[in-house]
Formats: C-alpha cells, sequence, structure tokens
C-alpha cells in the first residue's frame, strides 16, 4: 500500500498530495475526488525485481453531487509461479522432481473512499476504508482493516494537502496453516523453530503537500508540488529524530494545451551506511511522460533511474477514462 499508483504521480515522484484531482485520488489523498465532474476510471500495471513480481492497479469513481464523491480501489502485488520444494525430498531420502508444485504469494488491498466539500468552499476532505488481504500459497493468510483520512485546501492556484495514513493502526491477523508449518520447521536446524508472530503492524504516517499551478501565454503550464512524508519514528529518512522521521519529496509537471504533459520529480531521501563506516544520502529521481485526449489519458513513468543495474528500473504503464464521453 506504500509503493504507490498512476504512472502520473510516479512520475513526479509521489509528490501529489495537495494537487491530485482525478479517480486516483482516492490512493493520494481522497479529498481530491471531488474534483471529479462525472466518473472516471483508472487502470495500471508495473513490474519489478526483473519482472519477478507484478504490481495492478484499478480504480472507479463517481461525483454524488455537488459536495460529495465516491470511488473504489483494487489493488494487487504479488510473484507467481514460485517453486515449492518442501517436498523435493520424499522419506526414503531420494530426490522427487515430481513432488515439487508451484504456489503464489500476493497482497491485495481494497480501498472504499468518500469525499466531501465542507462550510467553507475552499477545503474538502475525504476517508478511506481499507481491507487488506495478504495469501502466501498455502501455507498462510491474513485479513486487515484500516483508515485513512485526507484533507484539501485551494485558493488561486496555490493548493495545499494533509493525508493521514492508517490513522487507527492497521492490524493484520494471520492464519498458518499448522500442518504445513510442521513439515519444514525442523528441516534446516536452528531455524523454522517456532511460529512467527500472528499480528502485523502497520503504524500511522502522514503526508503534508503544497502545490502551485503556473500558468504561460494560456497554452503552456508548470505545476510544481512539494510533499513531507512522515514517519513517527527514526528511519534512515534524511531528517529523522526519535519523534518523526521525514522524507521530502518534489515534483514538476510541464503541460502543453493540457494535451502533452512532462514529468520528474525525485524523492525517497535516505542515508545509507557505506561499507568503510562512512555515509552518504541516497535519492531517487524519476521521470514520466502522458498524453491526453478526448477524455482519455495515457501515462507512462521510468522510476528509480538511480539504479546501477537497468534490471531494477521499473516501466510503469498507467490509463485513465472520463467514462462521461461514452455517453
Amino acid at each position: 500500500m506504500n509503493i504507490g499508483v498512476d504512472a502520473a504521480a510516479l512520475g513526479m515522484s509521489n509528490a501529489v498530495t495537495a494537487s491530485t484531482n482525478n479517480v486516483n485520488s482516492g490512493y493520494w489523498n481522497p479529498a481530491g475526488l471531488l474534483s471529479i465532474e462525472d466518473s472516471e476510471a483508472s487502470l495500471m500495471h508495473a513490474s519489478y525485481f526483473a519482472n519477478i513480481a507484478q504490481y495492478d492497479y484499478a480504480a472507479y469513481a463517481k461525483k454524488i453531487d455537488d459536495r460529495s464523491a465516491w470511488g473504489i480501489s483494487l489493488i494487487r502485488f504479488g510473484v507467481d509461479d514460485i517453486l515449492n520444494t518442501t517436498q523435493l525430498i520424499d522419506s526414503q531420502g531420494n530426490i522427487d522432481y515430481n513432488r515439487i508444485s508451484l504456489f503464489s504469494t500476493a497482497d491485495y488491498g481494497m480501498t472504499f473512499s468518500y469525499a466531501r466539500k465542507s462550510q467553507l468552499k475552499e477545503i474538502q476532505y475525504g476517508i478511506n476504508a481499507k481491507v487488506i488481504r495478504r495469501i502466501i500459497g498455502d501455507f498462510a493468510s491474513s485479513w486487515g482493516f484500516g483508515i485513512d483520512a485526507g484533507i484539501k485546501f485551494e485558493r488561486d492556484s496555490w493548493k495545499f494537502g494533509v493525508m493521514l495514513r492508517d490513522i487507527t493502526t492497521t492490524y493484520n491477523i494471520w492464519n498458518i496453516d499448522e500442518e504445513k508449518y510442521n513439515q519444514i520447521k525442523d528441516a534446516v536446524a536452528g531455524q523454522n523453530q517456532e511460529a512467527p508472530e500472528s499480528t502485523e503492524i502497520t503504524a500511522p504516517k502522514a503526508q503534508l503537500g503544497i502545490a502551485k499551478l503556473f500558468e504561460f501565454h494560456y497554452d503552456y503550464t508548470l505545476l510544481a508540488a512539494v510533499n513531507l512524508n512522515m514517519q513517527f519514528a527514526r528511519t534512515n529518512d534524511v531528517f529523522a529524530s526519535e519523534a518523526v522521521s521525514i522524507d521530502p519529496a518534489v515534483g514538476f509537471e510541464f503541460g502543453y494545451t493540457d494535451l502533452v504533459f512532462l514529468r520528474a520529480g525525485v524523492g525517497n531521501f535516505q542515508n545509507v551506511e557505506q561499507i568503510d563506516g562512512s555515509k552518504k544520502i541516497n535519492f531517487q529521481p524519476n521521470i514520466g511522460l502522458g498524453f491526453k485526449y478526448k477524455g482519455i489519458q495515457i501515462d507512462y513513468a521510468l522510476t528509480d533511474l538511480s539504479d546501477q543495474s537497468a534490471a531494477l528500473y521499473s516501466n510503469i504503464f498507467s490509463v485513465k477514462v472520463d467514462l462521461s464521453i461514452f455517453r
């Protein structure tokens, strides 16, 4: 749930908390759903770890009236066709390749979003209810539930946003198949002797965003955005303390006649300790490209350009459709 959706947002290094204004707002800041004029749908696909893992996303959102909107989205992040070799050796100590089977491990996140305008017309707010499902073949599975809340404030061409993720703390309760666990717990001495914890906790996080849209000669626009992504614990983020750690992100989107978009961003600033004991700051630059025509928008993002191996690059494609064009 922390990876991000929509190639347009990822091309800006996720610095869209304040500017998000379409069906994908259900993920970034549900308050942005109120900018939808009718109804929209979105799809995204991305491959990670040299195409080993697949990330898929689908969303739908609809305006209820002039003051409210709702949306729903589904995310799947999984690795399929993993070889299960736990039964490779039979009871006689012989290797039998016919005993190899395949399984998948996948995480699912379903989000229900609702947004509404406040009595002050510049302020709008939204809330997410999330259901989390995690599956590791037949070995283990879990269910979880969490809540997000967001708010947006707009005045002139300035936009401000706050997104509070997992504000209730998201709990995932695991159910581990004891029979299958017992088959492997003594396979290697000193490993898997005790069953893992059955409760998984996702702590609250906050994102603050500010954005401004500049217009030049009516045909050209530049959206500049900044995010402060905060966790309430000490991490490797570039600004870290026991109370809060902050990872900044900056994104830009250059547009021409609301038809062609070029994007760039940098984020994920981390303090990294080298083998020799020295420290350096790592960061992740992203770039993107988008086309929009008659309510259909296609976006592409190339992320993590700082990696040394091209196999680690992530090519992300997404499409967004204003469904009113079919009426």
